[in-house]
């Protein structure tokens, strides 16, 4: 029997995106812009020296409320929610019981309620996973006629204080509730770039009107989806479903610094999360795998799926993520590798098309990160 294809969403922004001449494809269900006539390389440079205006209204939004949604939410995530400050957000995992990642997600605690955004292609599955284990804890109300824009790059601080002054006083990892354009959004200084930024939730009716009203300032150009892959890949931040998936956990992941220490094995609240036999042995002993940067020589990109071997013909690895980066001026890579290759300096050799290719173990992030911490 054919099954039928499942019909494209659309965000909020999708008229505006093709007034702007943006090349359209399929992402997660949506109908999202890849890039604008500007191309990638240009967008991608543009984000990196001026400011981007990125539409990630595919995301999901989720907020948990409740007295006890705080420690609701910790049974899902290695993470600490309950001692979160007030309009604080942090970066949080949801694990399998064998410590896989099922999603990463942001959390923001906004004082009376706890406001979630997850990935597009995970959101449906996060939903359920939410209801299933937390139905009865704490009400979960997932927000459909709410958009969603990053204002990302070194020029984002000073066009969202011309619109908000109070966004000045603002942290990377800080929420405020601005009005923009004589609407009232939700605002992190947070993105996924490396550059300082702002991400903001806006009505869906209203979202248009914030972005043509940002658009108007000097410097802020609309960005695709593939600088926004280059721009993560460069700052060595991982793509759900790429670099992280349901058989990986956030040990092998190099993500230890996001497992809070109030919920290690010596912690306040150790475990209580699914799978936390597993990461918390993996923070005593190490993990047999590591995600690591990897920088190929020569000119030609070594992209993900690409088998990753020792020199001597064996097959020690695999490339997560990888493509060329404008801001390197070069190819890149992420991929996992054995633990005791891990090492800064390492030489392995990539299989691109039958040929092997040079690269070495070298750290992450291939570039320099600009987040305002004040």
């Amino acid at each position: 029997m054919q099954q039928t294809p499942t019909a494209l969403k659309y965000t909020p922004l999708y008229g505006l995106h093709q007034q702007l001449g943006a090349k359209l494809v399929e992402f997660a269900g949506y109908s999202m812009p890849l890039q604008y006539p500007m191309g990638i390389k240009q967008e991608h440079l543009h984000t990196r020296t001026k400011a981007g205006l990125f539409d990630v209204s595919h995301m999901g939004q989720i907020i948990l409320k409740g007295e006890r949604a705080a420690e609701a939410l910790e049974k899902l995530v290695p993470v600490d929610i309950v001692d979160l400050p007030l309009m604080r957000q942090r970066y949080a995992l949801f694990t399998n019981s064998e410590g896989g990642i099922l999603d990463d997600l942001m959390v923001t605690n906004t004082g009376e309620s706890f406001f979630l955004v997850v990935n597009a292609a995970c959101k449906e599955r996060d939903i359920q996973h939410l209801k299933k284990n937390l139905q009865g804890l704490c009400d979960i109300e997932v927000l459909e006629d709410r958009a969603l824009l990053a204002l990302q790059g070194p020029m984002a601080a000073k066009v969202m204080a011309k619109l908000a002054p109070e966004s000045g006083q603002m942290v990377f990892m800080s929420a405020a509730d601005l009005t923009l354009n004589g609407v009232e959004c939700l605002v992190t200084r947070s993105g996924y770039t490396g550059e300082d930024g702002f991400e903001i939730s806006v009505s869906a009716e209203q979202a248009e009107s914030l972005t043509r009203r940002l658009l108007e300032e000097d410097g802020v150009e609309m960005i695709g989806l593939g600088a926004r892959d280059s721009l993560r890949l460069e700052a060595g931040l991982c793509l759900y479903g790429h670099d992280l998936t349901e058989t990986v956990t956030p040990v092998e992941a190099s993500l230890v610094w996001a497992l809070s220490k109030a919920r290690r094995q010596d912690g306040e609240r150790p475990g209580g999360y699914p799978g936390d036999k597993v990461i918390m042995a993996q923070l005593q002993q190490g993990s047999e795998i590591k995600r690591v940067g990897l920088k190929p020589e020569g000119k030609i990109p070594v992209r993900e799926n690409a088998q990753i071997e020792d020199g001597n013909d064996q097959v020690v690895g695999t490339v997560s993520s990888g493509g060329f980066g404008p801001s390197v001026g070069g190819p890149i890579s992420m991929g996992y590798v054995p633990t005791e290759l891990a090492e800064i300096g390492t030489r392995l050799l990539a299989i691109v098309r039958n040929k092997e290719v040079p690269m070495r173990v070298v750290a992450l992030p291939f570039v320099e990160t600009h987040y305002y911490r004040g």
